[in-house]
């Protein structure tokens, strides 16, 4: 019996960092969250197949100490991807399950209390 399913989904994500690659690499680790969120299935693979830039940002600004010393200027990098993964997931409505009936496991044995002799 064959439970695997195979799905294509778009995802949006955004990322921030210091660098180019920071923020790239901040936005794609956003994908396992956003996908797991969306399904109650048991996920096998999340594989990318194409990336689309939606938005790219650099932010640069000059920070200075006491407003007037030690001038550095300072830049933030900042992205929105939209992200189409294939999934590979176990359908959890078309696996079977067994109902077995047990005892409870929180009941407590006590022993007799008797002297062998």
């Amino acid at each position: 019996m064959n439970t695997t399913e195979k799905k294509i989904q778009k995802i949006i994500v955004s990322g921030k960092g210091d660098t180019k690659a920071a923020a790239f690499s901040d936005g794609l680790s956003q994908v396992q969250k956003k996908v797991l969120k969306g399904t109650s299935d048991v996920i096998l693979r999340i594989e990318p197949k194409s990336v689309a830039v939606l938005a790219a940002e650099e932010q640069r600004y000059t920070e200075r100490f006491l407003f007037f010393f030690l001038p550095r200027e300072q830049v933030n990098y900042e992205v929105k991807l939209e992200i189409e993964v294939e999934l590979l997931m176990i359908d959890m409505a078309s696996v079977p399950f067994e109902q077995v009936n047990q005892a409870a496991p929180d009941a407590v044995n006590i022993p007799f209390l008797s002297k062998k002799m």
